[in-house]
């Protein structure tokens, strides 16, 4: 407690030197304040970027494989890729479930893009998707009201469908939706279930377009084919993705090589298809992150370094300027320690507070950035 006391003085005496020369201590501060400020927005910014996705491919489930049909905008080019593969279908998938070993769960999906729906919403319209009941044990949903649809629901393509949490409140408000009805195209359908909503937004990983459940009408496989698709339709073998749970214990980087080598056999080279394995990713975004840190911290180093300079080649000119002061402090008395803690003060007071406007400035700068 003495120390503290004996240590007061010298602190007052610090900030008293400090108020003197205002202008002087802020631009000192200046470099420390942009520096560390600059240092903690990046950091904030570039972590909560990563940490979403990072969320965001764990979602997608670590032990899941993705089979994404690409599509093409592009007409000529959609005719070549005919030419050389049907683009990916239900062959595609039997294939996959014969061969690979060390499936869990598995299911083909099909997609359509709704140019009706009721009730209406000004939002944008949900994307309707046909999937096997074990979609909901490949991809973990959780269900916030009533239930998934069962194997019975499929095999008599029972016009039933689950919602995501967006598509529920767009569609029906905030009441119990189960029992309810929503109307896809011409078609409708009894809600028999609403998902919890996905901690995510991110429709997109590694430039390949992955679907948003929130904002999603999820209904049998066997009924969306049997009520949105023509009995004449060349698309009805036809998917746009296939989703792959592995066991636990198996390698899913390894299958998806597996699966890579079958789809290519009969692909060939048209490039309809792309993979999307989360652990691959997930390791991927790991390494990259620790790499970035690293970088990060070598910047933090560097800047405090510059911001130090700084400091002491202002402390050197005080203590030019004020040799003085220093000569008549030693003739009353003073130990040369005393003199140099003195000024030790100053620097560390300048280095607290520049440092501490800079992280506030940094996290400030991150949230308008974030905002905006």
């Amino acid at each position: 407690m003495m120390d503290v006391k004996s240590f007061l003085p010298e602190l007052y005496m610090g900030l008293s030197s400090l108020m003197v020369h205002k202008l002087r201590s802020l631009l000192t501060m200046m470099g420390m304040i942009f520096g560390v400020g600059a240092v903690v927005s990046m950091l904030s910014i570039t972590a909560g970027a990563q940490k979403e996705m990072i969320s965001f491919i764990e979602l997608l489930g670590v032990n899941n494989i993705i089979i994404e049909a690409k599509e093409s905008v592009d007409r000529n080019e959609l005719q070549t890729r005919r030419a050389i593969s049907p683009g990916l279908t239900f062959r595609d998938y039997r294939a996959i479930v014969e061969n690979v070993q060390g499936i869990q769960a598995s299911t083909p999906r099909k997609r359509f893009k709704p140019t009706k729906v009721l009730p209406k919403t000004a939002q944008e319209p949900p994307v309707l998707i046909g999937v096997l009941p074990n979609f909901q044990e490949i991809n973990s949903l959780r269900m916030v009201e009533g239930r998934f649809f069962n194997d019975e629901d499929n095999l008599t393509s029972a016009p039933v469908c689950v919602l995501g949490e967006s598509t529920k409140t767009n569609l029906l408000g905030y009441e119990r939706a189960v029992g309810k009805y929503v109307k896809i195209n011409n078609v409708w359908l009894q809600v028999v279930g609403v998902m919890e909503h996905a901690a995510t937004a991110e429709t997109e990983v590694e430039g390949v377009e992955v679907l948003n459940r929130n904002n999603m009408v999820i209904a049998p496989l066997n009924s969306v084919m049997r009520r949105f698709e023509d009995s004449n339709s060349f698309l009805k073998d036809e998917i746009d993705g296939i989703y792959i749970k592995v066991k636990t214990g198996v390698d899913s980087i390894e299958t998806a090589k597996v699966v890579g080598a079958i789809l290519s056999a009969t692909h060939k080279d048209a490039g309809d298809w792309t993979p999307v394995v989360p652990a691959g990713l997930l390791e991927e975004r790991r390494r990259t992150q620790f790499i970035f840190e690293v970088v990060m911290i070598c910047i933090a180093g560097i800047s405090l370094l510059v911001g130090g300079i700084g400091i002491m080649n202002i402390m050197l000119a005080t203590v030019l300027e004020r040799t003085r002061e220093i000569g008549i402090r030693r003739a009353i008395g003073a130990r040369q320690s005393d003199i140099v803690r003195q000024f030790l003060t100053e620097a560390v007071l300048i280095s607290i507070v520049g440092g501490s406007i800079g992280v506030g400035f940094g996290f400030s700068l991150s949230k308008v950035i974030a905002a905006a």
